[in-house]
């Protein structure tokens, strides 16, 4: 067997940037050229190179194979979104055959089985998916959650063994759905993203707009497909502007964070790269001073090192530059974005080149709490998350709507022809966060001469490492436990005095028992550990301390507005 080649980076193929009516036109169009995907080992050593030529042939194959099945357009068709071939050609596949795939997360490493046979169990019935495709590894876990949810479980492997009788392809129009695009931390409150072709290539137009992407440029990525920035900048966009792209799975990402850079570094051509701030982190952190990192490494045609998917704090992106400028990284390499599922990815893009620019706000700007005269005033470095991309208008609203002048906080709303239309089957969430075509994004930012500055999250989501927690999520784990009841916790996000986000969990505590006390904290602490992989701080309330609304539910934001300002006041342990 001959040496293995990546497919190549420079193409005779003309470049044409998303202007597809769909998505399958999308890869008609790139299985023309040479490009394609790349799949790597660990180590970063190549394991299969799969043009997009062949990656057509397989979904067509696919599509052939969901139809014999009896899939009609419009059916929803689950993957489990491990990073290989395996999914891409599913996910294409039932996109030629006009139903809409679903990407469902893989394990993490905590939670165990159970919490991950109970995610996917929800999110197919949320998404009222008639089949799960899933990776053969994982069959004793998916097929358990399929059965569950009374859909059909079929591992990859095996689904593509079976015939594929030529059958007539469907031909979906541009405002058709192309897919359902799931937060990555909805689990017991799932909400699918209905994302339509028009949608979707609107915002990878914009996206290679917004990162001037040029001939030249290859991508590098290990973020999870079942995320939107591994899905749609990762995946689909280098499908629908013909870019070769190279993978390395999250989970390798997880073990070698180095073998990133690695990659970046042996692939020549390799100009394109996204992470959230704490990918930068680990990989500043990784590095020893005794690696020579000129020899090792070479960064220096990376042109666009994307950061997006939480917030971005310019310390990390200050000691990246710090630990890897001696291997040709450029601090003006940094491109700040800001997005969400809802608007397909990109809001804002900053303009490549600029790289990370802050702006110093007071805390009590940002939090809306009256300063004290006493108290030295605290500023806070906010990143500027650049220009709204191509197509979106962005507002900053009041509470009650009205829009606000530059540089005043407020919420975040956007409007495009990439918002989404809804959340599928969902017309509640729908109508709370969807206006005349508006999207209210929960997000609290503001704008500078044209700028977007994100701040903080006004709706309730907890982010920490790029991943997306609910709060109610959180709540349910520990009401599980015997003595507490709906309404005793409320979970958010706070800041800790290093400027990292983690969650805290207030409890309303009954027992005036010491021991007892300091028992059911630790045991709150492992639960939600156990659930979301994070450590967080759990502090125990007298009763009825929690803040209500006016129709008696829980008020999450009142509630951490009262505890950083130090008026709920927690049962000392120590004492």
């Amino acid at each position: 067997m001959g040496t293995l080649s990546h497919t190549p980076t420079d193409d005779a193929l003309t470049r044409r940037f998303s202007d597809f009516a769909t998505l399958g036109e999308a890869l008609d169009y790139a299985a023309r050229g040479v490009r394609g995907l790349n799949f790597h080992d660990a180590r970063g050593g190549l394991k299969r190179p799969y043009p997009y030529s062949e990656l057509r042939a397989d979904a067509i194959a696919h599509a052939y194979r969901l139809i014999a099945h009896g899939i009609v357009p419009g059916d929803r068709i689950a993957l489990v979104a491990e990073t290989a071939p395996e999914f891409a050609a599913a996910f294409f596949g039932a996109v030629y055959a006009g139903a809409w795939p679903v990407p469902l997360p893989l394990p993490t490493s905590f939670g165990g089985r159970d919490a991950y046979v109970d995610q996917l169990k929800q999110q197919l019935g949320s998404s009222d998916a008639r089949m799960l495709l899933f990776p053969q590894e994982l069959a004793a876990m998916a097929s358990v959650a399929a059965e569950a949810a009374g859909v059909e479980g079929h591992a990859y492997e095996a689904f593509a063994e079976r015939a594929a009788p030529e059958a007539p392809l469907a031909q979906p129009q541009s405002s058709d759905i192309a897919y359902l695009q799931y937060s990555s931390g909805s689990t017991r409150f799932p909400h699918g993203v209905a994302v339509s072709h028009s949608a979707l290539l609107e915002n990878l137009a914009a996206h290679s707009h917004g990162m001037e992407v040029r001939e030249g440029d290859r991508c590098v990525s290990w973020l999870p497909w079942y995320h939107d920035m591994g899905l749609v900048g990762c995946l689909l966009s280098p499908v629908a502007n013909q870019v070769s792209a190279d993978y390395l799975k999250t989970e390798d990402f997880a073990r070698r964070p180095l073998a990133w850079l690695d990659l970046i570094t042996r692939n020549e051509g390799t100009t394109l790269s996204y992470s959230p701030t704490f990918g930068y982190d680990i990989c500043a952190r990784r590095i020893s001073s005794q690696t020579n990192i000129a020899d090792r490494f070479d960064l220096s045609r990376w042109r666009v090192a994307g950061n997006g998917a939480d917030m971005i704090r310019p310390d990390v992106m200050q000691a990246f530059v710090d630990a890897y400028a001696d291997a040709g990284f450029k601090a003006s390499a940094f491109l700040p974005s800001y997005g969400l599922a809802e608007a397909t990815l990109a809001v804002s893009i900053m303009p490549p080149g600029e790289g990370i620019v802050v702006e110093l706000v007071a805390e009590t700007e940002l939090s809306g709490a009256a300063g004290h005269e006493d108290r030295p005033q605290r500023f806070r470095a906010i990143v500027n998350c650049g220009k709204p991309a191509r197509g979106m208008t962005v507002e900053i609203r009041e509470e009650d709507g009205t829009p606000l002048p530059d540089r005043a906080i407020g919420k975040v709303w956007c409007s495009g022809g990439s918002v989404m239309e809804g959340y599928f089957r969902d017309p509640e969430a729908t109508a709370a966060c969807m206006v005349d075509g508006w999207l209210d994004t929960g997000d609290m930012g503001y704008l500078s001469d044209g700028y977007v500055y994100i701040v903080g999250r006004a709706k309730d989501m907890i982010i920490v490492n790029g991943k997306n927690h609910w709060p109610q999520d959180i709540e349910w784990a520990v009401e599980q436990l015997p003595g507490f009841k709906a309404g005793d916790i409320a979970a958010f996000a706070i800041t800790t005095p290093g400027g990292e986000e983690t969650p805290a969990v207030l409890v309303q505590c009954r027992t005036s028992d010491m021991e007892e006390r300091a028992r059911l904290r630790d045991e709150i602490r492992e639960r939600v550990r156990s659930i979301t992989g994070m450590n967080c701080v759990v502090e125990l309330v007298p009763p009825r301390t929690l803040p209500r609304t006016s129709s008696g539910k829980l008020s999450r934001a009142k509630a951490r507005n009262l505890y950083l300002s130090g008026e709920i006041q927690p049962y000392d342990l120590a004492a």
